[in-house]
C-alpha cells in the first residue's frame, strides 16, 4: 500500500522535526483543555505530596500528543523520561531490565501499550500496584522467587486502542485520559507556534488553511505547513498566504475536507456504483481493488468520525454532506 500524506503515523520525516517542535510545559501545549486540567491538578498534589505521580494512560487516535504529554509530565514532575513501546519489549527479563534501571519518580512511557504480550503483563501487574517485581532464580526443582523492590516511578500508557488493553490493565491506571480530534481554532494556533519555532513567515489565514485540512490532528498541521513551507520558498516569496496554503495543498491532492485521492475514491465509488449505498465492506474491497482490513482500520475512522460515511448492518453508507462537497445531487430514498 502506498504511503498516503495524510497519514496520522509517524513516517521518517517527522522523526526529525517532531521532537524539537514539542511544548516542554504543560502551558504551552495546545488543545485537549480538559486533560490538561485534570492532570495539572494531579500532579501539583503529587508535587506537594512528595510523591509520584499516579499512573496515566492516554487512550485516542494518532498523531494527537499522547508522547507530548508524556514528555510534559516528565518534565513537570522534575523526573526523567524513559520510553518503549509494547511490541519492543519481548520478554518479561526486558521489562524487569527497563523498571530495574528506574529512579525515584521517573516516568517510564509504553507506547502502544495494548500490544504487550500477556507474559509482560503479568510482570507489570505487581510493578505498577506495590512498585515491586517477582524474579524466578534458577530452575526446576532449586528454583526459586525473589522479590525486588523498584523505586515509585509514574508508568505512562498510550493506546490507540484502547478495547484491546485487558481489564485487570486498564484498571491499575489511576488517571484515564481520552485525547480528543483538535479544532480548527487548535490546529490554527499549533501551525502559528509550528511557524514561529521553524521560522517561517506565516499569515493567519495561511494557517486557518492548514489547519481545516490536517483532519484534526497537529501531527498533519506540522507536516502540511512543512511542505507548504517548501511551495511558498520555492514559487512563491517565501510567505505562507492562505491562497498560498491552497495551492500547496491541493499540489498534494488533499481537498477542503482533509480528503485525499483514496478517501475520494471510496465514497465516489460508493455513491456512483452503488447509490450512495449501503453496501458491503467485501464488495466495496473488490470494487475500490483495497483490502477490506485496511479500508476498516485505516480509510474509515476519519470519515466516520466526522459523520462523511455511516457503517450499519446493511452496510456502509455516505452522507449527504459528502454530495454537497462533491456538487452531487442527493438521491431520493427509492433510488438507492
Amino acid at each position: 500500500m502506498e504511503r498516503r500524506i495524510i497519514t496520522t503515523e509517524v513516517i521518517p520525516e517527522d522523526l526529525s522535526s517532531e521532537l524539537s517542535l514539542r511544548p516542554h510545559r504543560l502551558k504551552e501545549y495546545i488543545g485537549q483543555e480538559k486533560v490538561k486540567q485534570n492532570l495539572n491538578i494531579y500532579m501539583e498534589a503529587a508535587r506537594q505530596r512528595q510523591d509520584s505521580l499516579d499512573h496515566v494512560l492516554f487512550y485516542g487516535p494518532p498523531g494527537l500528543g499522547k508522547t507530548t504529554l508524556a514528555g510534559i509530565i516528565a518534565n513537570e514532575m522534575g523526573a526523567s523520561l524513559k520510553i518503549t513501546s509494547g511490541p519492543a519489549i519481548e520478554k518479561p527479563g526486558d521489562l524487569a531490565a527497563i523498571l530495574n534501571g528506574l529512579q525515584d519518580r521517573d516516568v517510564l512511557f509504553i507506547d502502544e501499550i495494548h500490544r504487550l504480550n500477556r507474559q509482560v503483563e503479568e510482570v507489570l501487574y505487581p510493578a505498577m500496584e506495590d512498585f515491586a517485581i517477582d524474579i524466578m532464580i534458577g530452575k526446576g526443582a532449586t528454583a526459586k522467587s525473589i522479590r525486588l523492590e523498584l523505586p515509585r516511578f509514574t508508568l505512562v500508557g498510550a493506546t490507540t486502542r484502547a478495547g484491546m488493553l485487558t481489564a485487570p490493565l486498564r484498571d491499575r491506571f489511576g488517571v484515564i485520559s481520552h485525547m480528543e480530534y483538535y479544532t480548527v481554532e487548535e490546529l490554527t494556533e499549533i501551525a502559528l507556534r509550528t511557524a514561529k519555532v521553524l521560522q517561517v513567515e506565516i499569515e493567519p489565514e495561511g494557517a486557518a488553511e492548514i489547519a481545516r485540512r490536517s483532519r484534526g490532528t497537529p501531527r498533519l498541521a506540522n507536516r502540511f505547513l512543512k511542505r507548504v513551507r517548501d511551495v511558498a520558498q520555492v514559487q512563491y516569496d517565501g510567505v505562507i498566504t492562505r491562497q498560498v496554503a491552497q495551492d500547496a495543498l491541493d499540489l498534494l491532492d488533499v481537498d477542503r475536507l482533509g480528503l485525499d485521492v483514496t478517501d475520494r475514491k471510496l465514497l465516489l465509488t460508493i455513491m456512483e456504483k452503488f447509490g450512495g449505498g449501503p453496501v458491503g465492506l467485501d464488495t466495496l474491497s473488490a470494487a475500490i481493488g483495497e483490502d477490506s482490513g485496511t479500508i476498516e482500520d485505516v480509510y474509515e475512522p476519519y470519515l466516520i468520525q466526522n459523520g462523511f460515511l455511516q457503517r450499519t448492518p446493511r452496510g456502509r453508507v455516505v452522507s449527504a454532506a459528502i454530495y454537497q462537497h462533491f456538487g452531487m445531487e442527493v438521491p431520493n430514498e427509492g433510488e438507492s
